[in-house]
């Protein structure tokens, strides 16, 4: 039914605007022509500081406003129908290819620790009371508390005969935890209640169910997922250099955020930036050197799509994601410079080089990597429990990659065809 719906909401939606495109003639194409100017305007702004930016930024808002004007006349409300149609249409897409994976069955720990920081997420472990809640399921509940060691106090409960290791916490606490699962061959369960959750997101555990998570050491399933490092250091999502680790460095960026990542865009992206001076070879073998910016991942991130953007669709695929953002140079064997700002590729291992220490973003922490920073993937290091009412699979873990692939697999889901599986396999070769 989901299917159906979004085929037959997508093509109204997609029909009627034409409709209305081709009667309006020229409006929409002035609209499009403000929208390009906004947003050069808008990116004009971002790069520079003080009354250039403010400039740019106003001419923005004023394109914008230029090109919604022309579009509201007297279809306003037909035009609304199609915003309203493509909106819920892509909601029944991503309803139709909604999976729960089915998990290995295997004897849960007999003596769990979960270990918690109170203040992660704002408070969410004492708003849900998380640590009776654990208690109540035969978890032992270890509250975290500056100043604390998280890898000691995990080797110490191990040491006293913990079986199976949880963190409700950010990222970057769960990659610890995560990290010495993996060495010991023990079970681990993410719990999430840190602020975005975004390792839980594509493990597949329901986000919004911080209690249930814990029931992964009650009646959960097993599987096993890749781990990354970069020189030793082990995270769960990803590593960046460039303009975000240049703002989470920066003081305050815990306060302001998006105050901070602005103020550092014309640093490393304005006319007056100097680049990040760091070295790497792509996936074709030629030497560069990055531009604005270089994301390695613990798997690939789903990039640039309408429906579950910036989510893995696997995380057991035995491969680092690599993505490098900005002006790329370099020369070739051939002679020729390549001209894409944007390139992303997948390969076991990676390597970064500098004449400096590297500031970085490891799972939204600010480090300083000594050169050269040296990536790996440590495919199916770690078993995960999941429990058994969570989907068990990232959101996008079977959405199509295309258009014309969604509206194909939509049809055959729409026919009565049994919806595909997400299902783990070997790592592939360099691709």
């Amino acid at each position: 039914m989901a299917a159906i719906g979004a085929l037959i909401l997508g093509a109204g939606g997609l029909g009627l605007a034409a409709v209305i495109a081709v009667q309006e003639f020229p409006r929409g194409l002035i609209a499009l022509v403000c929208v390009a100017v906004a947003a050069t305007a808008i990116w004009y702004g971002l790069l520079r500081r003080g009354a250039s930016r403010v400039g740019g930024l106003v001419v923005g808002v004023v394109g914008i406003a230029a090109a919604i004007l022309p579009l509201v006349g007297e279809r306003l409300l037909e035009e609304l129908v199609v915003i309203a149609a493509l909106g819920l249409g892509c909601a029944c897409g991503r309803a139709a290819f909604q999976i729960h994976t089915p998990l290995s069955r295997v004897p849960a720990p007999q003596r769990p620790v979960l270990f918690y920081n109170p203040k992660s997420g704002g408070g969410k472990a004492e708003q849900f009371s998380l640590a009776a809640e654990a208690r109540a399921r035969g978890i032992e509940p270890i509250e975290l508390g500056p100043p604390w060691d998280l890898e000691a106090l995990v080797r110490d409960a191990v040491a006293g005969g913990a079986d199976g290791l949880a963190m409700a916490g950010g990222d970057g606490s769960q990659a610890v935890v995560a990290a010495i699962a993996a060495e010991l061959s023990l079970p681990y369960a993410c719990v999430p209640a840190g602020t975005r959750n975004h390792f839980a997101l594509d493990l597949g555990v329901d986000r919004d169910d911080v209690v249930g998570a814990l029931d992964a050491f009650v009646d959960g399933g097993e599987r096993r997922v890749d781990l990354a490092e970069v020189n030793g250091r082990v995270f769960v999502n990803n590593v960046s250099l460039g303009l975000y680790a240049d703002a989470v460095q920066r003081e305050g960026y815990r306060e302001a955020k998006l105050r901070t990542i602005l103020d550092t865009v014309p640093d490393v992206l304005g006319p007056d930036a100097v680049g990040l001076d760091l070295r790497w070879t792509g996936p074709g073998g030629h030497a560069h050197r990055s531009g604005a910016a270089i994301l390695v991942s613990n798997n690939r991130y789903r990039l640039g799509r309408a429906v579950a953007s910036a989510t893995r669709p696997r995380i057991d695929d035995g491969l680092l994601g690599i993505t490098v953002a900005g002006a790329v140079t370099g020369r070739g064997r051939d002679g020729r410079r390549p001209q894409r700002p944007w390139r992303e590729w997948t390969a076991p291992r990676f390597e970064v080089d500098a004449d400096h220490p590297v500031p970085a973003g490891i799972d939204g922490e600010a480090v300083q990597l000594e050169p050269p920073l040296r990536f790996t993937i440590r495919a199916g290091v770690l078993r995960v429990r999941i429990a058994h009412g969570h989907p068990g699979a990232s959101p996008s873990a079977n959405l199509p990659e295309g258009l014309g692939q969604s509206a194909r697999a939509l049809a055959r889901l729409a026919a009565g065809h049994e919806p595909p599986t997400a299902t783990s396999h070997q790592p592939e070769p360099e691709r």
